[in-house]
């Protein structure tokens, strides 16, 4: 009986994954609540992790906790458990995101696609480095294509035109950010100095990564307006592969789904030796993300912004200990 296998370790091991995924600013805005009784791991959204200044719609605060979910889900196929998600299913309760109804029955086999990605949970992470100039396979792009519309979501690579668009607006952003003092002072609170704490949140020095010489970088600055002593300047590629996350809807629904559909894609991508990053600055100024879809092939909403490439896979950067993200009832 699965009353008897689903000990606290093998929650820990659940939880332990589902944390490994990405979030804005490495807030991990979430939390998760087990009850022994329904055999139900809840997936509850951490709002006083939010960003009410680059996030006030809490849009990337949900893709985030679906990527949690997305490596629970893998997770818990890898445990061979079963696993049945409902998302929102109380509309009254905004922080209940998704509730998880796990069970060992054999009837239902494991699904192999959700296995084999389980590998990959502790080997992603995001790369602020520069990448070569080395083309991804058609057959790998499609892949990831593949993975995306798994999750009822649409993934695309950026065309040129589309390309020199979209980085211009990468730019704008920026600018707007750093010309943004309540925004600057947001991004500061989520950036940890190792050398005065040991940190389990937030984006720490090293995990910066370089300068951009030429000034082109997509990923985000996290030292803002301020200068890092040593900290190299390097050029990073001229024309990186870029591609677009998009969803039909912009409903929290949607939010979820947008990213379980990115995790999945990081994590094929991490199979293949992909190493990925994010641009998400557009995406938070309403007036930039509007314009962010293809004028010719676009349709839907953006959603995310990936950098994809070959280069350093970037460093590990912390998580909360299980202990202060679950908690578990009779």
């Amino acid at each position: 009986m699965l009353a008897q296998t689903l000990d606290d370790t093998t929650l820990a091991d659940l939880v332990s994954d589902a944390t490994a995924a990405p979030s804005m600013h490495n807030a991990q805005p979430w939390h998760f609540d087990y009850k022994r009784s329904s055999r139900t791991l809840a997936l509850r959204a951490d709002f006083d992790r939010a960003m009410p200044e680059a996030d006030p719609s809490t849009r990337a605060l949900h893709v985030g906790c679906g990527a949690a979910l997305l490596n629970l889900r893998v997770s818990a196929a890898h445990q061979g458990l079963s696993m049945e998600t409902t998302l929102l299913p109380v509309p009254s309760d905004q922080a209940l995101l998704a509730s998880n109804h796990l069970s060992d029955s054999p009837q239902k086999p494991r699904d192999a696609a959700l296995v084999g990605l389980h590998r990959a949970i502790r080997d992603r992470h995001t790369s602020r480095y520069p990448f070569d100039a080395r083309a991804i396979p058609e057959d790998i792009r499609l892949l990831f294509a593949d993975a995306a519309r798994a999750e009822g979501v649409d993934f695309s690579f950026l065309t040129p035109t589309h390309l020199e668009t979209v980085l211009e607006l990468i730019r704008d952003a920026e600018g707007y950010d750093r010309g943004d003092p309540a925004r600057e002072a947001e991004q500061h609170h989520w950036t940890r100095d190792t050398q005065a704490e040991a940190p389990v949140d937030g984006v720490p020095d090293y995990a910066f990564g370089p300068c951009d010489a030429s000034g082109r970088a997509t990923t985000r600055d996290f030292a803002g307006t301020a200068v890092l002593a040593g900290r190299a300047r390097v050029p990073f590629e001229s024309r990186p592969q870029l591609a677009l996350l998009s969803t039909a809807g912009d409903r929290p629904v949607d939010w979820l789904r947008a990213g379980q559909a990115l995790e999945r894609v990081l994590l094929t991508a991490t199979l293949h030796d992909v190493s990925t990053s994010f641009a998400t600055q557009p995406l938070e100024w309403p007036d930039l993300r509007w314009i962010l879809r293809d004028p010719v092939f676009g349709t839907g909403h953006a959603q995310m912004i990936i950098r994809m490439g070959y280069g350093p896979a970037g460093p590990r950067t912390p998580r909360r200990p299980w202990e202060q993200v679950l908690t578990i009832e009779p």
